[in-house]
């Protein structure tokens, strides 16, 4: 499972690594820049806005097909023809109250128009992680690694020829970028479909309502979860752009920040969304799971320490670096943000784990807590702090939720705690911050000390044996 689990995740990083981080610093922010911190807000606070909803469309649907088909595959039938239907039913009811729940929040006009785009693409892009997850559920792996960034690379296209094409008489605007968007997602969608049908021995549109039932009490905890997770983790741009006289400008400077988390935080996810199927089959073969719970904690927590520990220290430097407005407020939120992706890396772990295993009212009533902290603390921090204090918000509910996810994953499956392997922990955290300060004082090209910091850190984590080398090869070579 070790061998399987790096291989595919060697693949599905280098894509997403060719990929995505020239959509989010190259389009992305090229575009922020362009329409200005208050246009591009007014985006991202409608955006998370329509993620909030967003489970209403999925109702816990992809990650229970991607656990049920890995354990029987044999299903894939019987589950396609019928979720096909029961998708586009839900699509309907959360059109209805994402556009009803808009206009209650007061959103009008040019608003509301662009709620009713990203709301059609929220739909799309959920269609198309249901059907990646009869992929990864099959544990074709490599097929839905190239999926996974098809969408961004067909904006990365969509989006160079309208921003740097010379077309004459053309302003672009945060409007065309939501067309980009829905272009490429239609795209991707057509081209799933087209892949995943052929695994299917048959498929014709069917509504069952035995079907239909037995699939939304199995499935519900799984929707309840996602809801109370996106509550928690998307709900604070959204409150800075409603509780503030000038909150989408706050809301912007948010999002500059975060941006660089959204860019690094695809390292976590990509692991989950492998670990979720491996895990699954090897609790239902009565496999041990702690060794592959630390291989995967060792792989993710390097990297994910080295960029915060960097970013927190060089967070000015890499504002200025991208931004031409606001780089100041927003390199204090990218500080706080970056401590809050290290906690949320860690989180993807313990939690995919505790997915698998099926601990989800477990995982919702953490994520109940998750929300009632997140919630409590934007109402009290936003007037006064605006969007550093959204940040101290999300820092904390990141916290709490990962204590209590930790401390149940060790208490539900029996894990042990390694005493030599915490200590090296606690040597590696302390010198890794010593070496980027030190990185960080003596080089006078911060972009040098940046990236020696990086690798100063991952040589480290190889000096201590915190990654073994020939643990590595022997994956590859050996299998």
């Amino acid at each position: 499972m070790k061998r399987k689990f790096a291989t595919n995740l060697i693949l599905l990083l280098s894509l997403n690594l060719l990929v995505k981080p020239f959509w989010i610093f190259g389009i992305d922010r090229t575009v922020q820049n362009l329409v200005g911190a208050g246009e591009y807000g007014l985006f991202y606070s409608l955006f998370n806005f329509s993620l909030l909803l967003n489970i209403v469309l999925d109702f816990g649907l992809t990650n229970f097909n991607n656990r049920e088909i890995s354990r029987h595959s044999q299903l894939i039938s019987k589950y396609f023809s019928n979720i096909v239907v029961i998708k586009v039913i839900l699509a309907i009811i959360y059109g209805i109250l994402c556009l009803g729940v808009g206009v209650i929040m007061g959103y009008s006009g040019r608003q509301f128009y662009l709620l009713s785009l990203l709301v059609f693409n929220q739909f799309v892009s959920s269609f198309i992680l249901y059907l990646r997850s009869n992929l990864s559920g099959l544990q074709f792996f490599k097929t839905d690694s190239f999926i996974s960034v098809l969408d961004r690379f067909l904006m990365i296209l969509i989006c160079s020829f309208l921003l740097w094409g010379n077309i004459s008489n053309f302003q672009f605007s945060i409007d065309w970028f939501v067309y980009a968007q829905t272009a490429s997602y239609i795209i991707t969608l057509c081209i799933t479909f087209l892949i995943v049908l052929p695994k299917t021995n048959f498929f014709k549109f069917r509504f069952d309502k035995v079907f239909l039932i037995s699939i939304v009490r199995q499935s519900y905890p799984f929707a309840l979860l996602v809801l109370l997770m996106n509550l928690y983790s998307r709900i604070d741009s959204v409150m800075l752009e409603r509780i503030l006289p000038k909150g989408n400008v706050e809301s912007g400077i948010y999002a500059q920040a975060f941006r660089i988390v959204d860019a690094v935080n695809m390292i976590p996810f990509l692991f989950a969304g492998l670990l979720l199927p491996i895990f699954s089959k090897m609790i239902k073969n009565i496999e041990p799971t702690q060794p592959l719970v630390g291989f995967s904690f060792s792989l993710l927590f390097i990297p994910a320490f080295a960029f915060t520990v960097s970013c927190v220290f060089f967070r000015s430097e890499l504002m200025l670096l991208l931004y031409h407005q606001h780089a100041a407020e927003s390199s204090s939120v990218l500080g706080i943000l970056m401590i809050s992706f290290l906690l949320i890396s860690i989180n993807y772990i313990f939690g995919t784990l505790l997915t698998a295993n099926g601990s989800i009212w477990q995982l919702n009533k953490i994520a109940v807590i998750g929300v009632a902290v997140s919630f409590t603390l934007n109402i009290i921090l936003i007037p006064h702090y605006k969007s550093f204090g959204a940040a101290i918000a999300n820092l904390n509910t990141q916290l709490i939720v990962l204590i209590l996810q930790v401390f149940l994953a060790f208490k539900t499956f029996n894990f042990t705690v390694n005493i030599k392997q915490l200590g090296v922990y606690f040597i590696f955290i302390p010198a890794s911050i010593v070496l980027v300060f030190l990185a960080k004082t003596l080089f006078p090209l911060w972009i040098v000390g940046f990236v020696f910091s990086l690798l100063s850190v991952a040589l480290l984590s190889f000096l201590l044996k915190i990654i073994k080398i020939r643990e590595l090869l022997d994956l590859f070579i050996k299998g």
